[in-house]
C-alpha cells in the first residue's frame, strides 16, 4: 500500500516521533509526553478530528502508566504497541464488507458525488480484480453527465474490460438492467454498475440510487469519496448510507491531500469499511486498504508480507533469480539502478516496496510515480545511456568517474554537469539502502510468510531491528491472519 503525498508526510512524522522516543536514553514521563505531542500534531495536520486525537492520547496514557510498570518491562515496546493499537482502533470500522467470489456472479454498484473520481475508480476496481482472475464487466448507468459513457468507454477499452452503455437511452434504470442481464448471460462474475453523481447531495440523486439498487439488486454498494473533503466525510457517508445500504467505501486522491487522514478517520466513524485507496491517476495506483498493515507502515514498522508480494509483482519473473543473487551479495551498480528504474516506471515505485520494511522511512525513497519523479528518472536513464559498460558495472564509481567523464556524460545526454552529479548522489543513496538488504532471501511466489519463515528470510541487521523472532511474531500478529490467494483475509 502506497504512502504517498501527505499520507507520506504523516508517516514520516509518526515514524520520527517513535524513533525519537526509542533513541532516548531513559524513557520517562517527559519522553512519553514529547512522543505523544508530536504524534498528535502530525494527526491534526492530517485533519484528523480533534476529539479522536484527544481520546487516543488519554487511552495511551492510561495503558502506559510508567510509574506502575515493573522493572524489566520494555517501556519503548509498550508505548509503540499502545500507539499502534489506538491508531488501528481509530481507523478500523470493525465491520467487514462483502467480498466477491470468483466464478459466482456478483453485482457491485458504485455511488458518489460528481468529481470524486467514481468512473475512473470503477475501472480501477475492475482492473484490480481482472488481474486476480475475475471476469469483470462495466455498465455505464450515468445518463446525467455528458461524456460519462465516453469516459468509461475509453477507460474500459484501455484496460481491455467489456463494457456497455447507451447514447440514446435517458433512463439509467433501463440501461443498468439491460447491462447486468447481458453480462450475466456472458458469464461475467463481477458486474460493476457506474451511476451518476451530482455536485451536491440532491434528492433526485438519492431517489435514482434507490431505484437502481431496487432494479439491479447489487451484492455490494460502494461509496466513492474524494479524500479532500476531510472530516466532512462523516456526514457525506452517512447521507449516502441512509439512501442505499453502503457496504464499503473507496477513498480517492489520497496521494496529495492534506485532509486524507481526516477522511479516513471520519469514514471509520460511520462504521463503513474502507476497502481501497486511490493513490494516483494510473490504473494500477489503487491499493487494498487493510488497517493493521497500513498503520504498521505509518509508524515505520513495515509490512513484511506486503514486501514479499510487491517484489514478485514489480520484478519480472525471469529477472528475479538474478536480483535475489544481487540482493544477497549486497552489490549495487549503476546498471542495476538502471534496470530497477525500468521496473519502477513499468510497475510501481521503490517507495512501494522498501517502505514496507521496518526501519525504512518513506522520505528515504525515490519520488515514485508522480510526474516530476518520472521525469527525473527518465533523465537519469538518459545519462546512463551515455555511459560505458565499465562505468555501468563498477561497484565503486568514485574510482572511475572523474571530471572529464562527467563532462562527457553531460554532453552525451544533453544534461548539465549538476544533473549528472545529482544522478550519482541518487546512486550513492540507493546503494547505501541496497547494502542494508545484504543477505535477504525472498521465498518463491506463493511461499508461506510465517514468523519463522521471515526470521530466516531477513538479514541479521534487519532481524535485530525488528526485535528478533519475538518482534517478528508480534508484527505478524498485529498484521492479522494471512491472506488467501485472492489477497483477502479468510
Amino acid at each position: 500500500m502506497v504512502l504517498g503525498g501527505v499520507l507520506g508526510d504523516l508517516s514520516g512524522s509518526l515514524s520520527r516521533a517513535i524513533k525519537n522516543m526509542n533513541n532516548a536514553t531513559i524513557v520517562d514521563e517527559k519522553v512519553l509526553n514529547d512522543c505523544l505531542n508530536e504524534i498528535c500534531r502530525a494527526l491534526l495536520k492530517a485533519d484528523v478530528n480533534f476529539d479522536l486525537i484527544k481520546n487516543m492520547k488519554i487511552n495511551i496514557k492510561k495503558i502506559v502508566n510508567l510509574d506502575n510498570l515493573a522493572a524489566g518491562h520494555n517501556k519503548r515496546k509498550i508505548i509503540q504497541q499502545a500507539v499502534f493499537d489506538e491508531l488501528c482502533k481509530m481507523l478500523d470500522t470493525g465491520k467487514p464488507s462483502f467480498t466477491p467470489k470468483r466464478g459466482k456472479t456478483s453485482v457491485v454498484m458504485f455511488v458518489g458525488l460528481q468529481g470524486s473520481g467514481k468512473t475512473t475508480t470503477c475501472t480501477k476496481y475492475a482492473y484490480h480484480h481482472q488481474k486476480k482472475g475475475w471476469k469483470p464487466a462495466l455498465v455505464c448507468a450515468d445518463t446525467f453527465r455528458a461524456g460519462a459513457f465516453d469516459q468509461l468507454k475509453q477507460n474500459a477499452t484501455k484496460a481491455r474490460i467489456p463494457f456497455c452503455g447507451s447514447y440514446m437511452e435517458s433512463d439509467p434504470v433501463k440501461v443498468a438492467v439491460q447491462g447486468v442481464e447481458r453480462f450475466k448471460k456472458e458469464n461475467c462474475d463481477l458486474i460493476i454498475v457506474d451511476t451518476s453523481g451530482r455536485h451536491q447531495q440532491e434528492a433526485a440523486l438519492f431517489e435514482e440510487m434507490r431505484q437502481l439498487a431496487e432494479a439491479t439488486k447489487p451484492d455490494l454498494v460502494i461509496f466513492v469519496m474524494d479524500s479532500s473533503i476531510g472530516q466532512a466525510a462523516f456526514s457525506q457517508a452517512q447521507a449516502f448510507n441512509r439512501s442505499v445500504s453502503v457496504g464499503a467505501v473507496i477513498v480517492t486522491k489520497t496521494e496529495g491531500q492534506a485532509k486524507g487522514g481526516g477522511a479516513l478517520s471520519a469514514v471509520a466513524a460511520t462504521k463503513s469499511p474502507v476497502i481501497f485507496l486511490g493513490t494516483g491517476e494510473h490504473m494500477d495506483e489503487f491499493e487494498v486498504f487493510d488497517v493493521k498493515p497500513f498503520v504498521s507502515r505509518l509508524l515505520g514498522m513495515g509490512d513484511l508480507s506486503g514486501f514479499m508480494d510487491k517484489i514478485h509483482q514489480i520484478v519480472p519473473t525471469d529477472q528475479q533469480p538474478e536480483l535475489l543473487q544481487r540482493l544477497s551479495e549486497g552489490s549495487f551498480t549503476l546498471r542495476i539502478m538502471y534496470e530497477q528504474f525500468q521496473n519502477l516506471l513499468n510497475m510501481g515505485s521503490f517507495n512501494q516496496v522498501f517502505s514496507m520494511l521496518p526501519g525504512f522511512s518513506t522520505d528515504l525513497m525515490a519520488n515514485g510515480r508522480d510526474k516530476e519523479g518520472e521525469r527525473k528518472i527518465k533523465r537519469y536513464m538518459t545519462m546512463m545511456d551515455s555511459m560505458t559498460n565499465e562505468e555501468l558495472d563498477t561497484t565503486d564509481p568514485k574510482k572511475l568517474i572523474n571530471e572529464s567523464r562527467i563532462l562527457r556524460i553531460a554532453r552525451g545526454s544533453g544534461c548539465q554537469v549538476k544533473d549528472v552529479m545529482n544522478m550519482f548522489e541518487e546512486y550513492r543513496r540507493l546503494a547505501k539502502m541496497w547494502s542494508k538488504m545484504k543477505g535477504l532471501k525472498i521465498p518463491r511466489k506463493g511461499g508461506d510468510i510465517s514468523a519463522q519463515n521471515l526470521s530466516n528470510i531477513l538479514p541479521p541487521g534487519l532481524l535485530k531491528q525488528g526485535g528478533g523472532i519475538a518482534g517478528i511474531q508480534q508484527l505478524m500478529k498485529q498484521m492479522g491472519p494471512p491472506k488467501d490467494k485472492d489477497g483477502f483475509n479468510p
